[in-house]
């Protein structure tokens, strides 16, 4: 079968550069003994390494030209090879229930949903690596104070150690994208609760960093009508690019709290 022509509304770029494409695959091994799932292998220069590591592996691939190529490269793999889209998929029905690596050479266009799919599923998905745009992983990674840290950076450090790996230029990929690439790797930590209202929580956040450049005090007006308590409290000054994660904590409960007053008044 000839090779894979990359689709550009799967925002499918190709590795080429088989270094790289083990460097990336190795990066699973940080968390042993567990199964791994590759997202989007496409014409498999990961999975060459990935198959050969001593545990449970499995692909999932939503091109079907993809699929073919795999199982024809790839016979020991065929019953492992889901032809499904990861964003639809039931995480807990792909290795039984049990916790797996996730790992890919992610579709810069869906790398944040599937980000949020990984943290609904934190508790079967203690590790993720894989290579995302540069300027994403960048985010990821980033701490308070920094220009990147926002809605990504919190969501996923809430659960996740973010380790920032290392940078891929374009011209190891066909097609080259415009930008670059890097590898990072997410563990997750040991917070088992956040200690506030989770969903809330991402409401606050997203609400916060909507308006980036405001005080909290402003930002906050879209969610609570009575804005007092916040503008009596060491946020009402502050910008969301500040606040620490446990600051993002407390701050869910002060909302709460209002939101609460605001329903009982």
């Amino acid at each position: 079968m000839k090779q894979v022509r990359p689709k550009k509304n799967l925002g499918q770029h190709f590795l080429t550069d088989l270094s790289i494409a083990k460097r990336i695959a190795d990066t699973v091994d940080a968390c042993p003994n567990i199964p791994v799932l590759e997202v989007g292998p496409g014409m498999g220069v990961m999975t060459q390494y990935l198959v050969e590591k001593p545990r449970p592996f499995k692909v999932v691939e939503i091109d079907r030209e993809s699929v073919e190529y795999l199982n024809e490269h790839f016979p020991k793999l065929r019953e492992n090879i889901l032809g499904e889209d990861f964003l639809r998929m039931d995480l807990q029905e792909v290795f039984g229930g049990c916790q797996f690596v996730l790992t890919g050479n992610y579709p810069y266009d869906i790398s944040s949903q599937i980000f949020f799919k990984m943290i609904d599923n934190r508790d079967l998905i203690p590790c993720c690596t894989g290579m995302i745009q540069r300027e994403v992983a960048l985010r990821i990674a980033s701490e308070p104070g920094n220009k990147q840290y926002g809605i990504l950076s919190v969501l996923i450090q809430a659960w996740y150690d973010v380790e920032y790996l290392f940078t891929v230029e374009p011209g190891v990929f066909n097609p080259p994208p415009k930008v670059q690439s890097a590898v990072i790797r997410m563990t997750r930590n040991k917070v088992q609760q956040l200690g506030c209202d989770e969903n809330l929580f991402k409401r606050v956040v997203k609400t916060s960093f909507n308006q980036r450049r405001k005080m909290l005090r402003v930002s906050l007006k879209q969610m609570l009508t009575d804005m007092s308590m916040i503008n009596a409290s060491q946020f009402a000054t502050l910008r969301p690019e500040q606040l620490t994660i446990s600051q993002f904590v407390e701050l869910t409960n002060l909302v709460e709290k209002v939101l609460c007053a605001n329903t009982n008044a």
